[in-house]
């Protein structure tokens, strides 16, 4: 018989890392083992047999034994907020992989459909929404040039970045990179090189908030890489009606790609957003979000079934299950939703 040796859980700042040791001979087995006679050496050595083959002696192959291995440590991937709220156990008729959804039309603010929507969540990189916000409404020179520096590396997460420390580019390509293709330390050098410097840009991002209304919201940094930075899916559709007055924002975040000049190279960036680049969704607005506290997180404006519709996604399982979700969100809209407001008015006006 063997024992297991130890299994630990631990949860430590949300997370839960499961410590697995793999079977290990109990102590009366191992002491049966070692009480065998051992073989000798020179009696079980036996003299190799060669092979001829056109007059070559072929040796046998050497066989290299596998070392055991004796302990695993096993780490599944960091729960997010919503999973271990247990959002994820509430049912929905469209089966969402996403555990926060909310589906509005922007023209009557008609709810069309909703799971946890007042569920406050971190939002990853939605955040650089707010970002773009606060920055385009401070109408900063959008051709002033701006300047990586070690301040802008993630220390949060330690992601890397195609922009080297020292890389300058003008602010409008660093809002570019922000909404398209959620750029961390663009987003970063965008809040540190408002006036007042990066305090004071959260500073605006929360008191934008406030005014909009979302107080369910709150912003420690402009990238989104910190859980801190939390909001309510009801919330972030307000954030996406007041994103969408600004031309400069809807065309930035819905470019399907862009290129970069950084020193004597030529950068290509593609849109986050995998809808955006396919062709078949009119989009009007969009952002993509992801760290493992938040999951996989999207917003959208976009117009479909003769509506223009917000639709927010949070904490969605899954790399491409936020894209599922949006898909069968739009089918559901363009196929369902018209049939139950026509019995929905039928029953009103009665026979």
């Amino acid at each position: 018989m063997h024992a297991l040796k130890s299994l630990r859980l631990l949860c430590v700042g949300g997370a839960v890392a499961l410590s697995v040791a793999l079977l290990q001979p109990s102590p009366a087995e191992a002491a049966s083992k070692s009480s065998k006679p051992a073989k000798s050496a020179t009696a079980s050595k036996k003299p190799a047999k060669s092979a001829v083959v056109r007059g070559k002696s072929l040796r046998p192959t050497k066989v290299v034994a596998k070392r055991k291995a004796t302990v695993v440590d096993v780490q599944p991937a960091r729960l997010s907020f919503g999973q271990l709220y247990g959002l994820h156990k509430a049912e929905d008729p469209l089966e969402l992989k996403s555990s926060v959804a909310l589906v509005l039309d922007q023209d009557t603010n008609e709810v069309l459909f909703s799971k946890n929507p007042q569920a406050v969540l971190p939002i990853a990189s939605i955040t650089k929404l707010m970002t773009a916000l606060v920055v385009a409404e401070a109408q900063l020179p959008l051709d002033e040039t701006l300047t990586i520096t070690q301040d802008d590396v993630d220390t949060e997460k330690h992601s890397g970045s195609r922009l080297a420390v020292g890389t300058q580019l003008t602010r409008g390509e660093m809002l570019h990179l922000a909404l398209m293709s959620s750029e961390n330390r663009a987003a970063h050098a965008l809040g540190r090189h408002y006036p007042g410097g990066l305090s004071a840009f959260v500073s605006a991002m929360n008191l934008k908030a406030h005014q909009l209304g979302m107080n369910d919201t709150r912003y420690v940094e402009p990238t989104g890489l910190s859980s801190s930075n939390q909001s309510s899916a009801h919330d972030l559709a307000e954030l996406v009606k007041e994103a969408s007055k600004h031309d400069l924002i809807r065309q930035l975040s819905t470019s399907p790609e862009h290129q970069v000049e950084v020193g004597s190279r030529l950068l290509q960036f593609r849109n986050s957003n995998g809808l955006v680049r396919s062709g078949s969704w009119d989009i009007g607005l969009q952002k993509t979000g992801y760290i493992s506290e938040a999951g996989r997180c999207l917003v959208m404006q976009a117009q479909f079934a003769g509506r223009k519709l917000i639709m927010v996604l949070l904490d969605s399982a899954g790399k491409y299950s936020r894209i599922g979700d949006a898909e069968r969100i739009r089918k559901w809209v363009s196929t369902e939703v018209p049939h139950l407001a026509t019995a929905v008015n039928a029953v009103k006006t009665g026979p």
